[in-house]
């Protein structure tokens, strides 16, 4: 059987496996005994990737059948350190994979969105897990968390993802709240307003915010970057996912 290689952003792992990534996905999100059920996102890299970070040989050579024949879901490799030690140049293809184990296969994109001055929602996914408010936009905040290596928030890689404010991007204060799933509004609102009215980039809204978020809140997409480079893979818009990902909209919106 075939060795899988998985970079796991949710939480952060390298990790082998048997299972193909539509299998891997529906495994990691519904959960067995050892991980409890939740969204999955992770990336599949080459198996012949190397790096001496980590033991790869090792974790490949527990990865085998069951006495049964039934294939080895999972064996980690590393869970420590695991992002900024993969070569950007294989992310070509990212999992999104809802709380039901229904994947989204999200492809890379070389068309960086255009972004307006305005306010903007990060929620960081790894190696942290902060939910950021910002005046930046998405290639701004990337380049402010890891371009820049004598600040004190410098990260050598980072994941997050964009989410959407609605009418609170314009108006903070008084925007109506609509759909908008999160939590602790009021915090929300007072930080947008801070960032409007004084002379701040970035501020947190939560330290310890869960990874797990509303899909249908992801506005231009998931940004992946280190020291070197940046890929994204953008979400296809609410009425291409209704109409072509229709089971993966609807699992992802119960």
């Amino acid at each position: 059987m075939t060795v899988h290689l998985y970079l796991s952003l949710i939480p952060e792992a390298l990790i082998a496996s048997m299972l193909p990534p539509e299998e891997f996905g529906m495994y990691y999100s519904v959960g067995y005994s050892k991980k409890s059920k939740g969204q999955a996102m992770f990336v599949e890299l080459d198996p012949d990737y190397r790096n001496d970070f980590f033991p790869i040989e090792e974790g490949i050579s527990r990865c085998v059948p069951h006495p049964d024949g039934t294939p080895k879901k999972s064996v980690y490799i590393s869970t420590y350190r695991v992002l900024e030690h993969l070569p950007l140049t294989e992310f070509n293809i990212l999992y999104l994979v809802t709380k039901f184990g229904v994947a989204l296969r999200l492809q890379r994109s070389e068309d960086f969105p255009s972004k307006a001055a305005g306010l903007y929602l990060y929620q960081e996914i790894a190696p942290v897990s902060n939910l950021v408010a910002s005046t930046l936009q998405p290639l701004d905040m990337y380049k402010f968390l890891t371009q820049d290596p004598e600040s004190m928030i410098h990260m050598p890689a980072i994941c997050f993802v964009e989410l959407r404010l609605g009418d609170l991007a314009n108006n903070p204060e008084f925007g109506e709240v609509g759909d908008l799933p999160y939590d602790h509004i009021y915090q929300l609102r007072e930080v947008l307003v801070e960032l409007k009215t004084k002379n701040i980039h970035t501020k947190i809204v939560d330290r310890v915010h869960t990874v797990e978020y509303a899909y249908r809140m992801i506005d231009s997409g998931i940004y992946i970057g280190n020291t070197e480079e940046l890929v994204f893979f953008p979400l296809p818009s609410r009425d291409k996912l209704r109409n072509e990902y229709y089971r993966w909209w609807r699992s992802a919106n119960l």
